[in-house]
């Protein structure tokens, strides 16, 4: 005959779980590189899922493939001199977001998804439409982005698009010529390998300990974006 649990034994089993719980914990929440590195995946799948459902094509505009929504990140005065991100699709085709190009907050509507960007007429840093967790300097204490040479295309611009099947380009946008390249600089503007971005927590990734920093890849073609490191 089978015998049940006795309730010593499910106290003993909750208590082991209790003290496991709060060993872990304040582990996951002490590494805030890592918490900034799936915020930032999250709102990376976001602007992708934007994309897909909001295709920019018009026929009678020679510039709309300039339009995609895309992530971009950006340090300047106006965030505070620290590395900032934002969602957006630059309908006027300058390379900014302008405030009414920036998406909205989905879970709140009063704000944008933006951390803050440098420029005048632009949400800064501090501003109230501003989602201040996407301003990872000031969060997270991220310190510095680098983009793999798969994410760029020779440009400084730390930004990825996404076209209306989900698929990740690179480089600024304003720069393009054709929808799917960049004839100035010789270069298709999909990825031609796995894209990473490195979050660290000291001021040049070139010198941060795996401690120090977190990678996140974006997958050619199919755009998924996922940690690695």
């Amino acid at each position: 005959m089978k015998k049940a649990f006795t309730m010593l034994e499910l106290v003993f089993v909750i208590v082991v779980i209790g003290i496991l719980a709060a060993i872990m914990i304040p582990r996951i929440k002490s590494n805030p590189i890592r918490q900034a590195a799936l915020q930032v995946v999250s709102h990376i799948r976001y602007a992708q899922h934007l994309a897909l459902v909001d295709d920019k094509y018009d026929s009678s505009d020679s510039d709309w493939f300039k339009k995609r929504w895309r992530f971009s990140f950006n340090k300047g005065a106006d965030t505070e001199d620290k590395w900032s991100y934002t969602i957006f699709a630059d309908t006027s085709a300058t390379g900014s977001p302008e405030p009414s190009e920036i998406a909205v907050n989905p879970l709140s509507s009063s704000k944008k998804l933006t951390g803050g960007f440098s420029g005048a007429g632009y949400i800064h840093t501090g501003d109230l439409n501003a989602t201040a967790e996407m301003n990872i300097g000031r969060k997270y204490n991220i310190m510095d982005v680098t983009f793999s040479d798969a994410c760029r295309t020779g440009t400084n611009s730390k930004s990825i698009a996404f076209d209306h099947l989900g698929r990740p380009l690179r480089g600024a946008l304003k720069d393009y010529t054709d929808p799917y390249e960049n004839t100035t600089i010789t270069k298709f503007v999909t990825l031609p390998s796995q894209c990473q971005i490195t979050l660290c927590s000291v001021s040049s990734c070139s010198t941060a300990t795996s401690d120090e920093k977190v990678t996140i890849a974006i997958e050619p073609e199919s755009g998924y974006a996922h940690i690695i490191d």
